[in-house]
This record gives C-alpha cells, sequence and structure tokens, in this order.
C-alpha cells in the first residue's frame, strides 16, 4: 500500500524554489551573442535580398560595409545588418572629413 507523506513546506522554501526556477528560466531566454560570420558576393545577396550589380555598385562607391582581398569582397553578417538596420551608409563628405583629420594628426 502507498502512504501519502505529507511534508511541510515554509515560505523561504518556497521562495527559493521560485527564484530558481525564474533564474533558470530567464537564463535559457538570453541572447546568445553569435560569432561574426563572413561571406561573399552570394552572402551578402541573401542576407541584404539586394541584386548582385546593385551590391557591386555599392561597394565601388564605399556605401556598403565590405572588404577585399584580392579581386574578392568578404561581407560580416554583423556590418551588413548593422548597416541594415541603420541605414548609415559612408557619404563622400564624411570619408572628407575622416581624410581631413588623418592629414591634420600626421
Amino acid at each position: 500500500m502507498n502512504e501519502l507523506v505529507i511534508t511541510q513546506i515554509n515560505l523561504d522554501d518556497i521562495s527559493t524554489i521560485v527564484r530558481d526556477e525564474l533564474q533558470k528560466f530567464f537564463a535559457d531566454k538570453q541572447e546568445k551573442p553569435q560569432s561574426d560570420e563572413l561571406g561573399g558576393i552570394d552572402f551578402a545577396i541573401k542576407l541584404t535580398g539586394l541584386a548582385k550589380s546593385t551590391i557591386y555598385c555599392l561597394c565601388s562607391s564605399r556605401q556598403i560595409p565590405h572588404s577585399k582581398r584580392g579581386k574578392r569582397l568578404y561581407f560580416s553578417r554583423n556590418d551588413l545588418t548593422e548597416w541594415l538596420k541603420a541605414g548609415k551608409r559612408k557619404t563622400q563628405s564624411e570619408i572628407s572629413v575622416e581624410a581631413n583629420n588623418y592629414r591634420k594628426n600626421n
């Protein structure tokens, strides 16, 4: 025969259990930082939804963040995501300001 065991739980025990469960819940919900992913032109097309020719044009006018090694273009997921969210592009005047600041410092 099974015996029913009744234990007395005090308020401190309940508080501890609830706190532990909430900490576990919110620890699972926290965003884990993604490592930055790099890719080529196809990666940029997939991420931005822009046409290949548009991306090449934006690269040549330095309006989209990218890196270049030899003839290949590379794009960072974090940089492109930030660029898309902010809509921020370096303008010719910003590049001029940077160049002027560089000349002043050197």
